[in-house]
C-alpha cells in the first residue's frame, strides 16, 4: 500500500467516483474551461436513445439482468421526459450531457445506474450521439429545402408569362421568363437536397462499440444496436470511429452551399426591391422601417439571410481547422466541433424557413419587368437572324454592335428601326427581321431543353413538383 500521503484521493470537485486516478481536485477554472454541457445538452435526447439501445445490448450479452435493464431503461425514459418538459436540471459538476444524464439516472434508480456505461466510452458515446443528432437535422433540413423549393415552384406557376431581363455582369443581357428565373434557384436546391441525401448515407454509420479507441471488451451485438437505432452500417475501424468528424465537415460543406444559394437569392430580392430596379414589392410583414427616415422599407430579412452565410462558412472552416492536426485517436479538441455545427445548422434551417414564408408574398411589377426586358436586350435576335441568312456569327456580332452604337448616338431603340434602317447595315435584313424585335418572340425561340420558352418552363415545373411529391408523402407517413 502506498504511503497515506500518496494514496489517490477522490476528486472533491464534482465528487466523481470514477476518477480515482487523480490525487487533487480539478481546478475550478479548468472545470469551467472544459465544460461543454451548455452546448451539448442539445444532444440529450439522442444520448438517451443511444443509451437505451446500449442497455439492450448489455442485457443480450448477459452483462445486465433483465430486471436491471428494465430499471435502467425506465429511468432513462424518465430523464428523457424531464428534458422534454423542461424540468431537467444540470449541475456545475456535470461536465457534459453524458455525465448529466448518467448522474440524473443514478439519482433515480440508484447504483445500478452506474452499469449503463459498461462496455462503452464517452468517445464512442459522443460520436453516436452526434451522428444521431446530425441524421435528425439532415432529415429536417431536407424537409426545409423541399418547402422552399415548393414556394419557388408556386411562384414559377403564378408568374408564368411574366418577362424579366436576364443579366450577366449585372448588365441587361437577354429576356427570360421570371418563372425560368425562379426555377434556376429550384435547380440549386435540387442539388442541395441531393448532396444532403448522399451525406446522410455516410452519417448513418454506428460508432457505438468502438469503446475509447480499440473496441469494446465485451461481446456486444453491434449490428442489433444498429438496427435498433436505424443505422445502415457499423463502423469497421474503432480508431476511425471515435476520432474523425469528416461527416460533420461534409454536412457543413453542403450547408455552406445551401447558404450560398440562399444568399444569392436574397441579394436579388434586395436589388429587385430597390427603387432603382422596382421589380418587387416587399410584404410589410417581412420588412422593417428606419428609426429616422419614415419613408424607408428595408429588406432586412433578405439582408440577414445574406449576412448569416458568413457564419455557416465560418463553421466549416472552424471544424476543418480543428481536425487538420489531430493524431489518432480521440482528442479533446473534438469537443469544439459541436458549437459551430449546431449554430450553422440553426442558421441554415432558419433561413430556409423564413424565405419559404416570404416568397409567396412578394409582389411583382410585371409591367416594369417587361419594359426593362426589351430594348437592346434583343440585339442577339438580330445577330441570330443574320446567321440564319448565312453570315458568320462573328461578322453578325460586329454588324449588330454597330447598329446598337448608332442607336445610342441617336437616342433610338432597336424597335424604332425600320427595314431600311437595318438594311443600311446589311442587305441580308428583310422585313421579317423586325418581327424578331419582340420579347415574346425572343423567349419563344429558346425552346431547346433548358431554354426559357414557356413550354419548357411548364414541363420543368411539373417534373419538379412530381419529384417533391414523394418527400411530402413520406413525411406524412412518419408523423
Amino acid at each position: 500500500m502506498p504511503p497515506a500521503g500518496n494514496r489517490p484521493r477522490r476528486r472533491k470537485s464534482g465528487g466523481k467516483a470514477w476518477d480515482g486516478r487523480f490525487r487533487e481536485p480539478t481546478d475550478p477554472l479548468v472545470e469551467a474551461f472544459s465544460n461543454s454541457l451548455e452546448s451539448d445538452l442539445e444532444m440529450a435526447e439522442q444520448d438517451i436513445r443511444g443509451s437505451i439501445a446500449h442497455v439492450h445490448a448489455l442485457e443480450r450479452a448477459g452483462l445486465l439482468k433483465r430486471s436491471e435493464a428494465g430499471r435502467i431503461t425506465s429511468g432513462l425514459r424518465r430523464v428523457e421526459r424531464e428534458i422534454r418538459d423542461g424540468r431537467f436540471r444540470s449541475r456545475p459538476a456535470d461536465e457534459d450531457v453524458h455525465m448529466a444524464v448518467e448522474r440524473r439516472l443514478t439519482e433515480m434508480v440508484g447504483p445500478v445506474g452506474g452499469k449503463v456505461h459498461t462496455g462503452r466510452s464517452r468517445n464512442d458515446q459522443v460520436a453516436t450521439d452526434l451522428r444521431l443528432w446530425l441524421r435528425d437535422q439532415i432529415d429536417g433540413t431536407l424537409a426545409d429545402l423541399a418547402a422552399l423549393e415548393r414556394s419557388l415552384l408556386r411562384r414559377a406557376r403564378s408568374d408564368l408569362g411574366v418577362v424579366v431581363p436576364g443579366y450577366t455582369h449585372l448588365q441587361r443581357a437577354q429576356p427570360v421568363l421570371l418563372s425560368h428565373h425562379w426555377l434556376a434557384y429550384a435547380e440549386m436546391l435540387e442539388r442541395d437536397r441531393s448532396r444532403l441525401v448522399d451525406a446522410r448515407r455516410r452519417v448513418n454509420v454506428l460508432p457505438l462499440g468502438a469503446g475509447a479507441l480499440s473496441g469494446a471488451g465485451f461481446r456486444l451485438n453491434r449490428r442489433a444496436v444498429a438496427r435498433e437505432l436505424e443505422f445502415d452500417e457499423v463502423s469497421e475501424n474503432s480508431l476511425d470511429a471515435v476520432s474523425d468528424r469528416d461527416f460533420v465537415v461534409e454536412f457543413l460543406s453542403a450547408a455552406a452551399l445551401i447558404a450560398a444559394h440562399l444568399s444569392r437569392l436574397s441579394e436579388e430580392i434586395v436589388l429587385w426591391s430597390s427603387q432603382e430596379f422596382g421589380f418587387l414589392l416587399l410584404p410589410d410583414a417581412f420588412a422593417t422601417g428606419s428609426s429616422m427616415m419614415p419613408q424607408k422599407k428595408n429588406p432586412d430579412v433578405a439582408e440577414l439571410v445574406r449576412g448569416r452565410t458568413g457564419k455557416v462558412y465560418g463553421a466549416l472552416v472552424s471544424v476543418l481547422t480543428t481536425l487538420k492536426g489531430l493524431p489518432l485517436a480521440y482528442n479533446r479538441d473534438l469537443q469544439e466541433d459541436k458549437p459551430p455545427l449546431f449554430d450553422a445548422t440553426r442558421s441554415v434551417r432558419a433561413c430556409l424557413a423564413v424565405l419559404a414564408r416570404m416568397l409567396p408574398r412578394l409582389s411583382v411589377d410585371a409591367g416594369r419587368m417587361r419594359e426593362a426586358a426589351g430594348g437592346f436586350s434583343l440585339a442577339t435576335e438580330l445577330a441570330d437572324y443574320l446567321v440564319e441568312r448565312g453570315m458568320p456569327f462573328r461578322e453578325a456580332h460586329a454588324v449588330v454592335g454597330r447598329i446598337v452604337s448608332d442607336c445610342l448616338d441617336q437616342g433610338r431603340e432597336l424597335c424604332d428601326l425600320g427595314t431600311a434602317d437595318l438594311r443600311s447595315f446589311s442587305e441580308l435584313f428583310e422585313p421579317a427581321a423586325r418581327r424578331r424585335l419582340s420579347v415574346d418572340a425572343a423567349i419563344a425561340r429558346r425552346s431547346l431543353v433548358g431554354g426559357t420558352a414557356q413550354s419548357n418552363v411548364e414541363r420543368r415545373i411539373a417534373e419538379l413538383e412530381a419529384a417533391l411529391a414523394p418527400a411530402r408523402r413520406k413525411r406524412r407517413r412518419t408523423r
